[in-house]
Protein backbone atom coordinates (compact mmCIF):
# COMPACT_ATOMS: atom_id res chain seq x y z
CA UNK A 1 0.00 0.00 0.00
CA UNK A 2 1.41 3.02 -0.66
CA UNK A 3 0.93 6.34 1.67
CA UNK A 4 1.74 9.42 1.64
CA UNK A 5 1.95 9.50 5.45
CA UNK A 6 3.51 6.21 6.96
CA UNK A 7 2.96 7.51 10.07
CA UNK A 8 1.68 10.87 12.56
CA UNK A 9 3.29 12.17 15.39
CA UNK A 10 2.17 14.74 18.34
CA UNK A 11 5.49 16.64 20.20
CA UNK A 12 4.51 16.33 24.00
CA UNK A 13 0.56 16.74 24.25
CA UNK A 14 -0.03 13.97 27.41
CA UNK A 15 0.65 16.27 30.50
CA UNK A 16 4.13 14.93 32.58
CA UNK A 17 2.27 14.44 35.47
CA UNK A 18 -0.67 12.11 33.74
CA UNK A 19 2.64 10.15 32.31
CA UNK A 20 4.16 10.19 35.55
CA UNK A 21 0.72 8.72 36.49
CA UNK A 22 0.71 5.91 34.48
CA UNK A 23 4.47 4.61 34.58
CA UNK A 24 3.18 4.16 38.79
CA UNK A 25 0.04 2.00 37.78
CA UNK A 26 2.03 0.22 35.21
CA UNK A 27 4.81 -0.89 38.02
CA UNK A 28 2.36 -1.39 40.72
CA UNK A 29 0.64 -3.73 38.45
CA UNK A 30 3.79 -5.67 37.32
CA UNK A 31 5.21 -6.18 40.92
CA UNK A 32 1.80 -7.49 42.14
CA UNK A 33 2.03 -9.94 39.01
CA UNK A 34 5.31 -10.80 39.72
CA UNK A 35 4.31 -11.44 43.57
CA UNK A 36 1.38 -13.81 42.38
CA UNK A 37 3.78 -15.96 40.06
CA UNK A 38 2.26 -14.57 36.76
CA UNK A 39 4.57 -14.18 33.97
CA UNK A 40 5.35 -10.54 32.96
CA UNK A 41 7.37 -10.81 30.07
CA UNK A 42 6.46 -9.74 26.49
CA UNK A 43 4.99 -12.41 24.33
CA UNK A 44 5.46 -12.89 20.50
CA UNK A 45 3.05 -15.03 18.44
CA UNK A 46 6.25 -16.99 17.40
CA UNK A 47 7.65 -17.80 21.22
CA UNK A 48 10.58 -15.65 19.98
CA UNK A 49 10.48 -14.05 23.42
CA UNK A 50 13.89 -14.23 25.51
CA UNK A 51 12.29 -16.38 28.30
CA UNK A 52 11.65 -19.02 25.66
CA UNK A 53 15.13 -18.56 23.94
CA UNK A 54 17.33 -17.99 27.37
CA UNK A 55 20.25 -19.51 24.91
CA UNK A 56 20.08 -17.80 22.08
CA UNK A 57 21.75 -14.28 20.88
CA UNK A 58 19.33 -11.45 20.45
CA UNK A 59 18.15 -9.78 17.67
CA UNK A 60 18.52 -6.18 18.43
CA UNK A 61 17.93 -4.05 15.50
CA UNK A 62 19.47 -6.07 13.09
CA UNK A 63 17.76 -7.65 10.36
CA UNK A 64 17.05 -11.44 9.66
CA UNK A 65 19.66 -10.86 6.47
CA UNK A 66 22.06 -9.38 8.43
CA UNK A 67 22.30 -12.13 11.09
CA UNK A 68 22.14 -14.25 8.29
CA UNK A 69 25.47 -12.75 7.30
CA UNK A 70 26.68 -13.57 10.61
CA UNK A 71 25.66 -17.21 10.77
CA UNK A 72 22.80 -16.30 12.90
CA UNK A 73 20.20 -18.45 11.67
CA UNK A 74 18.08 -18.10 15.06
CA UNK A 75 17.94 -15.50 18.07
CA UNK A 76 15.16 -13.94 20.43
CA UNK A 77 13.33 -10.99 19.11
CA UNK A 78 11.95 -9.78 22.86
CA UNK A 79 13.08 -8.82 26.04
CA UNK A 80 10.72 -6.65 27.76
CA UNK A 81 8.53 -6.48 30.85
CA UNK A 82 4.74 -5.79 30.01
CA UNK A 83 0.99 -5.23 31.91
CA UNK A 84 -2.19 -4.77 30.38
CA UNK A 85 -4.63 -2.04 30.89
CA UNK A 86 -8.28 -1.70 30.17
CA UNK A 87 -9.28 1.45 31.95
CA UNK A 88 -12.40 3.82 30.36
CA UNK A 89 -10.17 6.57 31.22
CA UNK A 90 -7.01 5.61 29.02
CA UNK A 91 -8.98 5.31 26.03
CA UNK A 92 -10.77 8.74 26.42
CA UNK A 93 -7.17 9.70 26.90
CA UNK A 94 -5.70 8.79 23.63
CA UNK A 95 -8.61 8.08 21.21
CA UNK A 96 -9.30 11.54 20.29
CA UNK A 97 -5.35 11.86 19.02
CA UNK A 98 -5.45 8.65 17.33
CA UNK A 99 -8.73 9.49 15.25
CA UNK A 100 -6.75 13.08 14.80
CA UNK A 101 -3.83 11.42 13.23
CA UNK A 102 -6.28 8.74 11.27
CA UNK A 103 -7.63 12.20 9.22
CA UNK A 104 -4.49 14.12 9.11
CA UNK A 105 -2.40 11.22 7.66
CA UNK A 106 -5.13 11.16 4.97
CA UNK A 107 -5.77 6.82 6.03
CA UNK A 108 -9.34 7.70 7.29
CA UNK A 109 -9.14 3.31 8.35
CA UNK A 110 -12.36 2.11 9.54
CA UNK A 111 -11.83 0.86 13.05
CA UNK A 112 -14.46 0.44 15.78
CA UNK A 113 -12.48 -1.11 18.66
CA UNK A 114 -9.19 -1.39 20.43
CA UNK A 115 -7.20 -3.97 22.48
CA UNK A 116 -6.40 -4.05 26.04
CA UNK A 117 -3.77 -1.56 26.46
CA UNK A 118 0.07 -2.78 26.81
CA UNK A 119 2.27 -0.87 29.69
CA UNK A 120 6.12 -2.16 28.73
CA UNK A 121 9.05 -1.87 30.39
CA UNK A 122 12.62 -1.96 28.42
CA UNK A 123 15.72 -2.11 30.92
CA UNK A 124 19.14 -1.95 30.13
CA UNK A 125 19.36 -4.42 26.46
CA UNK A 126 16.21 -5.25 26.48
CA UNK A 127 14.56 -4.41 22.90
CA UNK A 128 11.72 -5.61 20.50
CA UNK A 129 13.32 -6.80 17.09
CA UNK A 130 12.03 -6.26 14.07
CA UNK A 131 7.96 -7.03 13.54
CA UNK A 132 4.60 -6.20 12.35
CA UNK A 133 1.99 -5.98 14.29
CA UNK A 134 -0.73 -8.03 12.87
CA UNK A 135 -1.97 -8.78 9.20
CA UNK A 136 -4.52 -6.54 7.60
CA UNK A 137 -6.03 -9.25 5.16
CA UNK A 138 -8.94 -11.36 5.89
CA UNK A 139 -5.92 -14.33 6.76
CA UNK A 140 -4.89 -12.43 9.58
CA UNK A 141 -8.48 -11.68 11.39
CA UNK A 142 -9.03 -12.64 14.90
CA UNK A 143 -10.74 -16.02 15.32
CA UNK A 144 -12.80 -16.91 18.39
CA UNK A 145 -11.73 -20.09 20.79
CA UNK A 146 -14.06 -21.75 22.63
CA UNK A 147 -13.32 -24.07 25.18
CA UNK A 148 -13.57 -27.97 24.28
CA UNK A 149 -14.92 -27.28 20.90
CA UNK A 150 -11.65 -25.43 18.95
CA UNK A 151 -9.66 -27.98 18.02
CA UNK A 152 -6.35 -26.44 18.62
CA UNK A 153 -4.98 -27.07 21.77
CA UNK A 154 -3.76 -24.06 24.03
CA UNK A 155 -0.08 -23.38 24.22
CA UNK A 156 1.83 -25.15 27.03
CA UNK A 157 2.00 -22.00 29.15
CA UNK A 158 -1.91 -21.55 28.91
CA UNK A 159 -2.10 -18.69 26.35
CA UNK A 160 -4.20 -19.19 23.27
CA UNK A 161 -3.05 -20.20 20.11
CA UNK A 162 -1.86 -17.69 17.12
CA UNK A 163 -4.94 -15.66 16.08
CA UNK A 164 -7.75 -16.70 18.38
CA UNK A 165 -9.23 -14.77 20.55
CA UNK A 166 -12.03 -15.21 23.54
CA UNK A 167 -13.27 -11.53 23.17
CA UNK A 168 -16.23 -11.89 20.86
CA UNK A 169 -15.79 -7.87 20.04
CA UNK A 170 -12.34 -9.18 18.12
CA UNK A 171 -13.45 -11.83 16.20
CA UNK A 172 -13.30 -11.47 12.52
CA UNK A 173 -10.63 -8.09 12.95
CA UNK A 174 -7.61 -7.15 12.72
CA UNK A 175 -5.18 -4.16 13.87
CA UNK A 176 -5.02 -1.24 11.84
CA UNK A 177 -3.74 1.35 13.56
CA UNK A 178 -1.06 1.62 16.13
CA UNK A 179 -0.27 3.80 18.81
CA UNK A 180 2.78 4.54 21.04
CA UNK A 181 2.98 6.94 23.65
CA UNK A 182 6.79 7.44 25.37
CA UNK A 183 5.93 8.24 28.98
CA UNK A 184 9.45 8.82 29.94
CA UNK A 185 11.64 11.96 30.13
CA UNK A 186 14.06 11.41 27.46
CA UNK A 187 17.17 12.08 29.77
CA UNK A 188 16.39 9.40 31.74
CA UNK A 189 17.15 6.95 28.93
CA UNK A 190 19.64 6.58 25.84
CA UNK A 191 18.71 3.91 23.31
CA UNK A 192 15.17 2.59 22.95
CA UNK A 193 13.83 4.08 19.88
CA UNK A 194 11.10 3.25 17.66
CA UNK A 195 12.95 2.57 14.06
CA UNK A 196 10.55 1.93 11.42
CA UNK A 197 11.78 -0.44 7.82
CA UNK A 198 10.02 1.52 4.89
CA UNK A 199 11.26 -0.73 2.13
CA UNK A 200 14.32 -0.56 0.08
CA UNK A 201 12.53 1.43 -2.31
CA UNK A 202 10.93 4.33 -0.29
CA UNK A 203 11.96 7.77 -0.91
CA UNK A 204 13.06 9.09 2.04
CA UNK A 205 15.45 6.04 3.05
CA UNK A 206 14.43 2.39 3.93
CA UNK A 207 14.87 2.97 8.16
CA UNK A 208 13.69 5.94 10.05
CA UNK A 209 14.08 6.27 13.52
CA UNK A 210 11.97 8.42 15.48
CA UNK A 211 13.27 10.91 17.58
CA UNK A 212 10.31 12.79 16.75
CA UNK A 213 8.61 11.47 19.86
CA UNK A 214 11.74 11.29 22.50
CA UNK A 215 9.99 14.27 24.05
CA UNK A 216 7.76 13.11 27.39
CA UNK A 217 4.07 12.67 26.75
CA UNK A 218 4.60 12.32 22.55
CA UNK A 219 2.62 9.75 20.90
CA UNK A 220 3.51 7.98 17.31
CA UNK A 221 0.02 6.64 15.26
CA UNK A 222 0.79 4.34 12.40
CA UNK A 223 -0.53 1.59 10.37
CA UNK A 224 -0.23 -1.89 11.48
CA UNK A 225 1.14 -3.48 8.86
CA UNK A 226 4.40 -1.36 8.87
CA UNK A 227 7.42 -3.02 9.86
CA UNK A 228 9.14 -1.72 13.06
CA UNK A 229 11.18 -2.61 16.13
CA UNK A 230 12.69 -0.90 19.44
CA UNK A 231 16.42 -0.45 19.09
CA UNK A 232 18.32 -1.79 22.38
CA UNK A 233 18.28 0.25 25.75
CA UNK A 234 21.77 1.29 26.48
CA UNK A 235 21.15 3.31 29.92
CA UNK A 236 18.19 3.80 32.30
CA UNK A 237 14.20 2.64 31.33
CA UNK A 238 12.13 3.41 28.78
CA UNK A 239 8.67 3.10 29.98
CA UNK A 240 5.71 3.11 27.29
CA UNK A 241 1.91 2.80 26.70
CA UNK A 242 0.72 0.75 23.00
CA UNK A 243 -2.73 0.29 21.49
CA UNK A 244 -3.75 -1.47 18.97
CA UNK A 245 -7.14 -0.34 17.39
CA UNK A 246 -8.76 -2.87 14.81
CA UNK A 247 -11.56 -2.97 12.36
CA UNK A 248 -12.75 -5.45 9.18
CA UNK A 249 -9.88 -6.08 6.93
CA UNK A 250 -9.38 -4.02 4.20
CA UNK A 251 -11.18 -4.60 1.20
Amino acid sequence: MQLTHNYWWFKSIIDQDVCQEIIQLGKDKIEQQKAAGERVDGTTFGGGEKELNPKAPAQGEKTKAQLQKEGIDHSYIRDSEVTWFSDNWLYELIHPWLQEANQNAGWNFQWDFSEAMQFTVYKPGQFYGWHRDGQSDHFGAYKRYIHGVTPEPLKEDGNLPQQYVINPKLVGKVRKLSLTLNLTDPSEYDGGDLKFDFGEHAESGQFHTCEEIRPQGSMIVFPSFVPHCVTPVKRGTRYSLVCWSLGEPFK
